[in-house]
């Protein structure tokens, strides 16, 4: 295997595996790009973000540029002199330059199986939609929308109990494999890389609280998803006695009754079940504000949902 001069391009914790899995596998990265630092807490401190933190601990220079459209950054990026770009959650475009600056061009770890769910939020738009399998792209990047021809697919199942979180861990895991595969023969895997079918295209747009809160007419399948997937974040919510109750985990009953949506109608050990336009969904964990996450039985030991609504 050759050893590649690697800049590598990510930004949260998904990025983190593969670019440790690069450099155990012998590749000389030779910087890492992520996002500027954020302020967050209730300090209001600048946090490194989990790619910068691992580059750090590991000695390798980090670049936060707030844009690669200048030519300042893309001097800067040139003197490194990578055979290849690897991208991974990175969150900044890469303009036509940047590109075709390595001989390998630059590769994108996507947490799908492209075609579908291109875009900013794939896996967890994975499990909202109810999908039975997702997997890891690995793609030669173009101008479009992770629209690029597609090296190596690899695919994992959805599991019942998988979150937006647990999910993403998986997919991190898997995309850190594939890209030390590839990148064992990159020339070979570009020659033979597959281009996209744009029939089958669809497009995972981004994530917002807007759309966390719960309409209880709907179908208990697709709210199910919907809780495993806002799951660690935007958070599944539902109202209840004035207050918001965060959603954290559930699974789909049958149920025939005629009872009205949002309605408790059983709670216990397994789980508190809510009546939806069709079906029971089982709330199995859930968090009152400014309280820690519970399991439904550690939840109605200190109070009873039963007979009780809840709404939109």
């Amino acid at each position: 295997m050759r050893r590649l001069r690697i800049v590598y391009a990510g930004t949260p914790a998904f990025a983190v595996p593969a670019l440790k899995a690069l450099i155990t596998a012998g590749h000389h990265v030779v910087a890492v790009y992520t996002q500027p630092d954020r302020r967050s807490g209730r300090g209001r401190q600048l946090k490194y973000s989990p790619v910068k933190s691992t580059s750090v601990t590991m000695g390798i220079p980090v670049e936060q540029p707030g844009s690669l459209k200048n030519e300042e950054a893309l001097t800067a990026l040139a003197s490194y002199e990578p055979d290849v770009i690897v991208v991974a959650a990175y969150g900044l475009m890469l303009p036509r330059p940047v590109l075709e600056l390595p001989s390998y061009g630059c590769l994108n770890i996507h947490a799908s199986l492209l075609p579908r769910w291109r875009g900013a939020a794939p896996v967890q738009r994975a499990i909202e939609a109810g999908d039975r399998e997702t997997g890891i792209s690995i793609m030669k990047m173009e101008i479009g929308l992770d629209t690029g021809a597609v090296l190596l697919s690899r695919t994992i199942p959805i599991l019942p109990e998988d979150t937006g979180g647990s999910l993403l861990e998986r997919l991190a895991q898997q995309g850190a494999n594939s890209i030390v595969e590839v990148l064992a023969d990159v020339a070979g895997y570009l020659k033979k890389a597959v281009p996209q079918d744009e029939a089958l295209a669809c497009y995972a747009r981004k994530l917002s609280k807007d759309e966390a809160l719960i309409d209880w007419h709907c179908p208990a399948d697709k709210i199910t998803h919907k809780i495993q997937a806002f799951n660690p974040w935007p958070v599944a919510q539902t109202y209840w006695l004035g207050r918001t109750l965060k959603l954290l985990e559930a699974r789909t009953l049958v149920y025939q009754g005629g009872e009205p949506p949002g309605r408790v109608i059983g709670e216990g050990r397994d789980g508190i079940d809510v009546v939806s336009g069709k079906n029971l969904v089982r709330i199995l964990r859930l968090q009152l504000p400014g309280r820690r996450a519970q399991t439904a039985a550690e939840f109605i030991n200190g109070q009873s949902l039963l007979g009780q609504t809840f709404s939109r």
